[in-house]
């Protein structure tokens, strides 16, 4: 069991990197699409494959992190439910809440894609604070972090964004 829990963690870990690496594609895509007024059918093409990427990414992180979750919980393990964890699964339901509302493009354009993508920064910024044992914060700690990490996603991609725009005229 131990070898499963074991590989079920390095796919956790692919799938976060996929998914980090993802997100910026997407982004600089959105970016390279918008900078002439268009996105073309090539520029749509190339988006739609790293979107789907980014699904299976966010697949993998939800079930291998929802199988530790479960093993840790069936063995009696309470160091489980720590403020780290739940800050992990805070930022799942983000990526997968945000995903959805911006598919029925219900989230503002100005505030989906920044946070899609400090969503996903924020995350694997956390995960990489796990072996340097800096994982020890509080829920609450978590939660001004992440903002930060959002105030600044967005002030970057809108900041791009205003950029570009201003470049076509």
């Amino acid at each position: 069991m131990e070898m499963i829990i074991v590989l079920a963690a390095i796919l956790q870990s692919v799938a976060i990197s996929l998914g980090v690496g993802c997100s910026t594609l997407a982004i600089v895509n959105f970016f390279v699409a918008i900078a002439d007024g268009k996105i073309d059918e090539n520029e749509r093409k190339m988006m739609g494959i790293v979107y789907v990427l980014l699904r299976i990414a966010m697949i993998l992180i939800l079930l291998t992190t929802g199988f530790i979750a479960v093993v840790a919980l069936l063995g009696g393990s309470t160091h489980y439910l720590t403020p780290f964890v739940m800050g992990v699964w805070t930022l799942i339901a983000v990526l997968f809440i945000n995903s959805v509302l911006m598919t029925k493009h219900i989230m503002p354009s100005n505030i989906g894609p920044a946070l899609q993508a400090g969503t996903w920064y924020t995350l694997g910024v956390v995960m990489a604070l796990v072996p340097l044992n800096l994982s020890g914060f509080s829920y609450f700690e978590f939660v001004i972090g992440y903002l930060a990490a959002i105030a600044l996603a967005v002030t970057i991609v809108n900041g791009a964004m205003s950029y570009l725009k201003s470049k076509r005229k």
